[in-house]
């Protein structure tokens, strides 16, 4: 399997991933965009989406595109600045860029925007292991 195919089985295997909506946009080594729709089951006590939708959104950015170096890569610390709040029908898209990859860790930004507006920036790290993806 080609690296930058690996994001689409791991979405294949992600009921999660499946149940927000998520799609993936564009995937290459080291860079994978993802977009979605906020739906009403998303939105907070205060009608605004939660916090965790655009965090999940971000994480899975984040996963997607730290496994396309072809070993499995594990989140071992994560942490998002909420920038703007979100509403039910915005279409969000978190584009994630590994900045610096060691042997063992992975070092990522993400941007989550909604059209040209930045609503959301997380940073992650990744423990890359020794196994590899296979088909």
């Amino acid at each position: 399997m080609k690296p930058e195919q690996i994001p689409y089985k791991m979405l294949s295997q992600d009921a999660y991933s499946t149940w927000l909506g998520i799609e993936i946009l564009e995937c290459e080594i080291g860079r994978c965009k993802v977009g979605m729709t906020i739906r009403k089951e998303m939105l907070n006590s205060m009608n605004k989406a939660h916090g965790g939708i655009s965090y999940s959104l971000a994480d899975t950015a984040f996963g997607f595109a730290a496994n396309t170096h072809g070993k499995y890569a594990v989140s071992i610390e994560t942490s998002i600045n909420h920038i703007e709040a979100l509403n039910e029908g915005d279409y969000l898209v978190a584009e994630s860029v590994i900045e610096k990859v060691n042997n063992k860790l992975g070092f990522n930004i993400i941007e989550v925007k909604r059209g040209d507006e930045l609503v959301a920036l997380f940073k992650g790290v990744v423990y890359r292991t020794s196994k590899s993806w296979e088909e």
